[in-house]
């Protein structure tokens, strides 16, 4: 399977072109999902918290092309495609892949130096790195070139942060840290307001924040039946603080 992780919204072309290119560019019937495409706009710090947890389902085989990229056509952003744990990404060096090659046992990086003098500069998640990804699941390697990935930006970011990285449909608000790393007694400090772990949304009663480890393994804030995002006035790159 392909999976593809950006910020570029469900509305406009741009989701179409990328499905365009890899399909326009594979040699078997690769399966494409649309794990995420509202992935915070132009943020790879919070994303790749987020694309760390979720990649934990991927299989052996599979791959992921992932853009958010607000420094999309720099020069000095380096195009990559990294295989971890036999998974691979392909994307930007801007720390997008930082979490997911913290914890993988096998990582190889290959940098893409070939063709960037031949595309627009505005669209590379289309016009490079879809097909430098479906190049190399096709086993052509010519344009890549080997790196170390000690190398990689953010590759010494924290694993956990305490600060909000998104939020779903719902308002629920995602932190960028493990749910095992905090105890089930401990409360988030919000505005002078204590939030209170509980395991489900019928165990608290309706309005009240909450906290939980969710899908995903990350702890999450949630109001039953309401936006945590609206009623405690949350916003993305919020420092949030925990009692432990």
């Amino acid at each position: 399977m392909i999976y593809l992780f950006t910020d570029y919204g469900y509305q406009g072309p741009y989701v179409g072109e990328l499905k365009a290119v890899l399909k326009n560019h594979s040699c078997t019937e690769q399966l494409v999902i649309d794990l995420m495409h509202d992935a915070p706009n132009y943020n790879p710090g919070a994303s790749a918290y987020l694309l760390a947890a979720l990649s934990r389902r991927f299989q052996a085989g599979d791959a992921c092309l992932a853009v958010v990229d607000p420094g999309v056509g720099s020069e000095h952003r380096r195009p990559v495609l990294i295989i971890a744990d036999e998974v691979v990404y392909c994307g930007p060096d801007n720390g997008l892949f930082s979490l997911v090659v913290q914890q993988a046992k096998d990582v190889i990086c290959y940098e893409i130096i070939n063709g960037l003098d031949t595309i627009l500069k505005s669209f590379h998640g289309r016009d490079l790195f879809a097909p430098a990804l479906m190049k190399y699941l096709n086993q052509d390697i010519v344009n890549f070139k080997k790196f170390k990935y000690m190398s990689l930006v953010g590759i010494n970011w924290p694993t956990d942060i305490n600060e909000i990285i998104y939020f779903d449909g719902f308002g629920n608000a995602i932190i960028g840290r493990h749910g095992q790393t905090v105890e089930k007694d401990s409360y988030i400090i919000l505005h002078g307001i204590e939030v209170k772990n509980a395991e489900t949304f019928s165990a608290v009663s309706k309005h009240e924040p909450f906290w939980y480890t969710n899908s995903m393994g990350l702890v999450e804030i949630a109001v039953n039946q309401s936006s945590a995002m609206i009623q405690l006035s949350l916003k993305i790159g919020q420092v949030v603080t925990f009692s432990d």
